[in-house]
């Protein structure tokens, strides 16, 4: 074939789905597994050239991902359309790519990105599952009201300096973030909130979480909620949520390269009995 012999510069887009508590988080570290990594030696071994693959938002160790984007710039007879089967075909079972895809030169999986959004998934029965323990923060020693930790969040929708609900040592320049959609929601004894925003600070959702479950279970107000952000009182903020309970659920680009049914609802709603 044609496409076969070209081994023109190309911009590949991947669409990357991966299980979060195998690995040391995104980015690539000098010891520890990461999937920046895992992916990078792969496509290295197979164009028998360094690549650097550049992603839409790098999460955190144990952070699952449902629709992380990413992409590299690569010398390869391999059409865009077509790395998905070939890495799949050499990928460990902890990560898939749902989709691949050729984008122009200008065209950047961080900087191109309009929103990411976030999903974080409570259990609260008092009884274990197995098949849920991978992906949900097990709460159950207080009931949770839902209807008051939606209230808390909702007055983050807008741009506001939320540098209380950012860990130490990050190298952003600065704490805005523009919330464009949040979301609590209780399907019998699962709690999903989600966020969606322009960006997120270093370990945000995690601190967010951990807050709205203390206003969920009583321990806090909405009103106190509320006031700790926008005091930017961080001394304040002391639990951070479990990394296995939250989830890179989707990126928004003005021109996305892939096909909705690639990226946009891929971590299934967990279903249970009594739901």
């Amino acid at each position: 074939m044609a496409d076969a012999k070209d081994d023109s510069k190309q911009r590949v887009a991947l669409v990357i789905q991966y299980q979060g508590d195998r690995f040391w988080g995104w980015q690539r570290q000098p010891q520890g597994r990461t999937v920046q990594g895992e992916l990078e030696k792969i496509i290295a071994d197979l164009v028998h050239h360094p690549i650097t693959l550049h992603c839409a938002g790098r999460t955190d160790s144990g952070v699952h991902a449902a629709a992380q984007i990413a992409h590299f710039d690569v010398t390869s007879p391999i059409p865009p359309d077509r790395w998905m089967g070939v890495l799949n075909s050499r990928l460990p079972d902890d990560i898939i790519v749902r989709a691949s895809a050729a984008v122009s030169e200008n065209w950047h999986a961080r900087f191109s990105a309009l929103w990411r959004r976030y999903r974080y998934t409570l259990y609260t029965d008092k009884r274990p599952n197995l098949f849920l323990r991978p992906f949900v923060w097990h709460y159950y020693r207080e009931s949770l009201d839902e209807r008051k930790m939606l209230a808390a969040l909702t007055p983050l929708l807008g741009t506001h300096h939320l540098s209380a609900l950012e860990r130490s040592r990050s190298a952003r320049p600065h704490a805005w973030v523009d919330v464009q959609d949040v979301l609590c929601r209780r399907r019998g004894s699962l709690i999903e909130i989600e966020v969606q925003a322009s960006g997120f600070l270093y370990g945000m959702m995690r601190l967010l979480v951990g807050m709205l479950v203390q206003v969920g279970e009583g321990a806090r107000s909405v009103e106190d909620f509320t006031e700790i952000w926008q005091t930017e009182r961080r001394d304040l903020v002391k639990h951070s949520a479990p990394a296995q309970g939250l989830c890179l659920l989707r990126v928004g680009y003005p021109d996305c390269p892939f096909p909705e049914d690639a990226w946009y609802e891929t971590q299934p709603l967990f279903l249970l009995p009594h739901v």
